[in-house]
């Protein structure tokens, strides 16, 4: 059996990574909190990971295996482009503000390649995929000298991470559990 290619994400994969990452992320502790209401979830976490995609596939950093399996990185950069906030009620909002400003002021100083969504499709779980499209942006960190971070807040994530030779490097408690991790 020949592995899977792994390739970077283009505009024209926009919807099927969407659609695989709003499938994978439903009992998320993140998507939760900031998605409470299960009628709404759906179509406030494609806004969510539409807007997520947008802000980072001008930087071919999303790799994707079959667009089932999305690992969307952020390499470093000086600034940033500003896109409009993703078409969410104003208390979502607040509470991505909230979680964000928590999480970025935990993270270590200096450049490093962030790890913002890894998530595979459940029809497509359970076959490396995840870990694979991952060692992309760990790569890329590698080639570039600098370390990878990213951030869970799901307790059954941390295990896999630790695993992929990640370790933890704070733990915030606020507005949620979040663990910090570096490679």
């Amino acid at each position: 059996m020949t592995a899977p290619e792994i390739t970077v994400a283009t505009i024209a994969d926009r919807e099927a990574v969407v659609e695989s990452l709003v499938e994978a992320f439903p009992a998320d502790p993140v998507l939760r909190h900031l998605f409470p209401d299960e009628e709404t979830y759906p179509r406030h976490a494609a806004a969510f990971f539409g807007h997520l995609f947008d802000k980072r596939v001008g930087r071919r950093s999303i790799w994707t295996i079959e667009r089932a399996a999305v690992a969307i990185w952020e390499p470093p950069t000086e600034g940033g482009e500003t896109l409009p906030e993703p078409d969410l009620p104003s208390d979502a909002l607040g509470r991505m503000k909230e979680y964000d400003d928590a999480v970025h002021e935990a993270f270590p100083g200096g450049p490093f390649w962030y790890l913002g969504v890894l998530g595979t499709h459940p029809a497509r779980a359970g076959r490396g995929w995840g870990r694979a499209v991952m060692s992309a942006g760990l790569d890329q960190a590698a080639a570039d000298g600098l370390p990878a971070v990213l951030e869970t807040s799901n307790p059954g994530n941390v295990d896999f991470y630790l695993r992929s030779g990640w370790q933890v490097v704070s733990r915030l408690t606020a507005p949620l559990p979040i663990w910090i991790m570096t490679q």
